[in-house]
């Protein structure tokens, strides 16, 4: 008999999210707070009322899908090219410290706090393979965070944005190297060149749409442009990932930042945010709350959590702080980047289920790393409103 469990799971969702994002708001929290702890309070760690598993949890993990894509094509919508552009060597500088100093961390914390024997290759791996998962950035928190205090488009939004972006990329590169020392059919060649055609195809792309531009702002105001511009996202998301590697929401980024600069950019914008703001965000960001789960976790590995957990913070606002630094920002402007950049969320998920995948990370270190990316992922938010504080929440209309 066919199952409508995953309506009740969405009325839930919907309904816990809102209230809890609310709340949120009355004590000057951002209200992703409130929707990132309904979906701890929701799920294994709390009162155990929604599930991941089964037709009705995939379901959810598809609108989840859906919801940080469509999060990031707004995002791409909402950037101010020109502040991204004078901010580029500031993002790549950011993004390439940001990735060396928490890959340094994540290796050095678990060699020391498991004893590792330098003369075992297995052991080494694990050990670097942690690391890789400690510099992935998930930007989806921070941009909705950025987003309600009014900052996104500023120096530091774009800064975080374009780091955030050639961080994963970077991210992917490394996680690919490490990953062809176990698996030797993986070639970092063949994925360096990937990574370039990727570039030259967005560049390709861009192109063809500055050409058929006029046709396109003749559009404006029109529901099938906001269609097409839609499809084109998931597109782009969905090529991204299958064809080239990239993460989907990178693909959905540039997406939107490719119609930014048209007519039909902010028509797209407003029309794309009623569908995410009343189903696929609240998924979103319910489903990373959903993930935690503290089960088989002894003393032992509840320390190494909180070790791993200071070391993600803590590299991550110092890599990109010293980043920002060098580039010339002030020394608030360095911690607020350093902080945007601290929440892993789904992107380190992935990274941390390729490694348990490929047999580089095993459940007693699983546990962990879901655990700190859930944490750092509730943290940045209220973490970034302390470090942003001159920022002006916007009015809450519902």
């Amino acid at each position: 008999m066919e199952s409508y469990s995953f309506l009740l799971f969405l009325a839930i969702i919907m309904i816990s999210t809102k209230v809890l994002g609310l709340f949120s708001r009355k004590i000057h929290m951002p209200a992703v707070v409130g929707a990132l702890a309904a979906g701890v309070l929701l799920g294994p760690s709390g009162f155990g009322m929604i599930t991941l598993d089964g037709s009705a949890g995939m379901f959810l993990e598809d609108l989840a899908e859906i919801g940080v894509i469509l999060l990031m094509f707004n995002a791409g919508l909402e950037t101010d090219l020109g502040e991204l552009k004078k901010n580029g060597v500031a993002s790549l500088v950011t993004a390439a410290i940001g990735v060396v100093i928490p890959l340094a961390g994540g290796f050095l914390g678990y060699a020391f706090f498991f004893h590792t024997d330098f003369s075992d290759y297995t052991e080494v791996l694990k050990a670097v393979f942690v690391g890789v998962v400690l510099t992935a950035t998930s930007v989806s928190i921070t941009v909705e965070t950025l987003r309600e205090m009014g900052k996104l488009k500023g120096k530091v939004g774009t800064t975080i944005l374009g780091a955030a972006i050639l961080d994963d990329i970077i991210g992917i590169i490394v996680l690919t190297v490490v990953t062809s020392l176990k698996d030797t059919s993986v070639s970092p060649v063949s994925v360096l060149l990937k990574i370039i055609g990727y570039f030259i195809f967005i560049a390709v792309l861009t192109f063809i749409l500055m050409k058929i531009r006029p046709y396109i702002e003749m559009q404006d105001e029109k529901r099938r442009v906001a269609i097409l511009c839609v499809a084109f996202c998931f597109v782009l998301a969905y090529v991204s990932e299958e064809f080239f590697g990239i993460a989907d929401i990178t693909g959905a980024y540039f997406a939107g930042l490719m119609l930014c600069t048209i007519k039909v950019g902010p028509y797209v914008a407003r029309r794309c945010e009623i569908p995410s703001y009343l189903i696929f965000s609240p998924v979103f960001f319910a489903s990373v709350g959903l993930k935690v789960t503290l089960d088989g976790m002894d003393a032992s590995i509840w320390l190494f959590s909180i070790l791993l957990l200071v070391i993600a913070i803590l590299s991550k606002v110092v890599g990109c702080g010293i980043g920002a630094r060098i580039c010339g920002c002030n020394a608030r402007e360095a911690l607020q980047i350093g902080v945007g950049m601290v929440s892993r969320g789904e992107v380190a998920l992935i990274v941390a289920q390729k490694g348990y995948a490929s047999g580089m990370l095993d459940n007693k270190l699983f546990a962990p790393i879901v655990l700190v990316v859930i944490v750092t992922t509730l943290l940045t938010p209220i973490l970034l409103k302390f470090v942003m504080k001159d920022g002006k929440p916007q009015t809450e209309t519902a």
